[in-house]
């Protein structure tokens, strides 16, 4: 929902300021303007990208909608369900949650949290490392090493939509320059029809750089840093996860552990010390009656 306020604000501002200084909006109207800009941004992203990198920006599209998937809930949510698995595994031992891990979906510690549930990048994650701490073969060190190259690994791959973007919409200022270009070059080749005539020619050629950044800096860019956004939220949901796991690894106790979790996460998503602590002995006391 905001990307089009955002969208709604920047028209409004532009074209209502050019309204207030007596404009009138059909000059800007130049279709072949348009089309020059428009087609040279498509052409350019399909030559600088591949056929992988163009599937995963039109994918991209539809997730831009959301406006806070990994927000405070989330978290806790998160720490919740990692507190009582640990604290099954510490009274159990780590066998104890393999059924967990191996059926989350069929999992009543994990049908407490269907929004986790449903997130297959964090189910995916999470439930691949704890398999590992299940199997007790590898050195902590090893596994935080494999944690982060795997977080750096996603990415790298969810970053590629957004250096697209950001590429055409560094191009666009320039796009829009070549159509200003040819626009004042076919009113010198008009010049024989009057100066009145010229000067209307070489307005509606400087439609093209207006256009052309407008849509860069206004449109295109913003996207690219709105995903770039999304990426930072799912990569902080990794290393919260991280964090705790290694935490519990190197044998602190699991509301200890998602306390490490806890102070991973941004200032503006962290839950205090008491709201983790009241969620947490909520999840205790559940543990405790199944």
């Amino acid at each position: 929902m905001l990307i089009p306020i955002g969208y709604f604000i920047v028209i409004a501002s532009v074209f209502g300021g050019y309204l207030m200084v007596g404009g009138h909006l059909g000059a800007l109207y130049q279709p072949a303007e348009l089309v020059m800009i428009g087609g040279a941004a498509v052409g350019a992203f399909v030559a600088s990208n591949s056929g992988k990198a163009i599937k995963a920006t039109f994918r991209t599209f539809s997730k831009l909608k959301r406006t806070a998937k990994y927000n405070k809930l989330m978290y806790m949510e998160l720490m919740a369900l990692q507190y009582k698995l640990l604290a099954k595994a510490r009274r159990d031992g780590m066998l104890g949650i393999e059924r967990d891990i191996d059926d989350p979906q069929n999992s009543a510690i994990f049908a407490d949290y269907p929004k986790l549930l449903a997130d297959p990048m964090v189910m995916a994650f999470l439930t691949d490392y704890l398999r590992l701490m299940v199997s007790g073969n590898m050195d902590p060190f090893e596994i935080d090493a494999l944690m982060e190259h795997e977080i750096e690994t996603f990415q790298h791959e969810a970053e590629v939509p957004a250096h697209a973007l950001q590429t055409v919409g560094d191009g666009l200022p320039a796009f829009g320059i070549v159509a200003a270009v040819m626009g004042v070059v076919h009113a010198l080749g008009s010049a024989d029809q009057g100066a009145a005539e010229m000067g209307i020619l070489i307005a509606h050629a400087l439609v093209g750089t207006f256009l052309g950044i407008l849509l860069a800096y206004g449109f295109v860019n913003p996207l690219a840093a709105r995903i770039n956004l999304q990426i930072a939220e799912a990569v902080k949901m990794l290393h919260c996860i991280r964090v705790t796991l290694m935490a519990s690894l190197n044998g602190y106790a699991p509301q200890l552990a998602v306390e490490f979790g806890r102070k991973a996460l941004y200032t503006a998503e962290r839950p205090t010390f008491s709201e983790l602590e009241d969620h947490v002995r909520n999840s205790k006391s559940s543990v405790g009656g199944s």
